[in-house]
């Protein structure tokens, strides 16, 4: 018994010594890592974690404009591949929308219509949407202006916007999702991400190649919200002026913020919405930034946006992936859950996808979820002519 104690003791002191450690290193972050992820049966980031987070609410639109019903809606039944995909990967919420109508709709685990998921990276391309919407308000001159007109440390580096919603800063972030210690995690769990950011250096000529970057969209927003200060808003009620009223969203949404005074938005991830509401984006650039006749957005920024910078990199644009599967042009917002609003413009079709887990890496741009995806859905329509 009393090496039982003795035992007890010393696991005690040194569970002890290894927070105050933590804190005194930098590192108390991973606490709170801990407590969110594993201490509530997770092995990593979730779907619905924000509600251990800070968040901003961004409002429903006053004029909310609820999608069409197609006429054929869930006449089609989903294929067995696409029915053994969802269930493998804990599928949430899959729609299709064909002729900007809602044509299959499934929800699964209690999550519904309006139920709110996390979009991880899928904010990416909303954040630079919102770069095109402050180049065409005047308050980012165009995708050439450098990131040292806003912050001085990188003035003379050759950084633009551009490159950070490209992907092609040259910033020395390590986008690693298993290492606690590492830039990623502290920038999702710490409490002053505008400070992990501002500490990135430029150490590979910017605007020459693409290296996917959470720390490029990260900074990229900073921007933005640094060039709207004189509006007196900030990134998530210009998102609500921009984007969410004009375009009708039907439920409000959240936005994960550090837990400082400054409330900067993890533009890089952590947007909560719904499937419906996602894919109002996917119309928006399918449409070339026209909504119900309105232009919102400028239509050589979303077509410069869903076209490849880099002719060595064709999967990816400004903000958006790009696939040519099946032969078509396809442009795509995803998460590293496989959260997906992936449009075919040819065919004037929008799928979405939300959901725990994504498929089997693969040698290709994307997963494998993803191509079953579209293949299966495809294979639905077929049904149906």
């Amino acid at each position: 018994m009393k090496r039982l104690k003795k035992f007890f003791k010393w696991v005690f002191i040194l569970l002890i010594v290894s927070v105050i450690g933590l804190y005194v290193t930098g590192y108390g972050y991973i606490l709170k890592g801990v407590w969110v992820v594993y201490l509530h049966g997770h092995t990593t980031a979730y779907i619905d974690d924000f509600k251990f987070f800070e968040v901003e609410e961004i409002p429903a639109s006053i004029n909310p404009q609820p999608w069409p019903i197609h006429k054929d809606y869930n006449t089609v039944e989903a294929t067995k591949a696409l029915s053994e995909m969802n269930d493998t990967l804990g599928t949430v919420a899959f729609l299709i929308i064909k002729n900007d109508s809602i044509w299959f709709e499934k929800y699964f685990e209690g999550f519904g219509k309006n139920s709110q998921t996390n979009s991880f990276s899928m904010a990416k391309s909303i954040t630079s949407a919102l770069l095109g919407k402050a180049i065409d308000d005047g308050f980012i001159k165009s995708l050439e202006q450098p990131v040292g007109d806003f912050y001085p440390q990188y003035a003379g580096t050759g950084l633009t916007v551009g490159d950070l919603s490209s992907m092609a800063s040259g910033l020395d972030w390590d986008e690693s999702y298993s290492n606690p210690f590492g830039m990623t995690a502290r920038a999702y769990y710490d409490s002053d991400l505008a400070e992990t950011i501002l500490k990135l250096k430029v150490v590979d000529t910017p605007g020459v190649r693409y290296k996917y970057l959470s720390g490029n969209t990260e900074l990229l927003a900073m921007v933005i919200q640094k060039s709207i200060q004189r509006a007196s808003i900030n990134l998530s009620g210009y998102l609500q002026d921009s984007f969410w009223q004009p375009m009708g969203f039907e439920q409000p949404a959240i936005w994960q913020i550090d837990d400082d005074e400054n409330r900067l938005v993890k533009a890089y991830c952590c947007l909560g919405s719904n499937a419906r509401d996602f894919a109002r984006f996917g119309k928006l650039y399918k449409d070339y930034g026209r909504w119900n006749g309105q232009q919102i957005l400028d239509s050589a920024f979303v077509a410069k946006s869903i076209m490849p910078r880099f002719a060595e990199s064709p999967e990816y644009g400004y903000g958006f992936w790009l696939s040519d599967f099946l032969g078509k042009k396809i442009f795509a917002m995803r998460g590293i859950l496989g959260q997906y609003v992936i449009v075919v413009p040819g065919d004037d079709l929008i799928i979405v996808r939300l959901g725990h887990q994504r498929g089997n890496k693969t040698d290709l741009p994307f997963s494998s979820d993803f191509y079953v995806y579209v293949d299966e859905v495809y294979k639905m329509l077929e049904q149906n002519q």
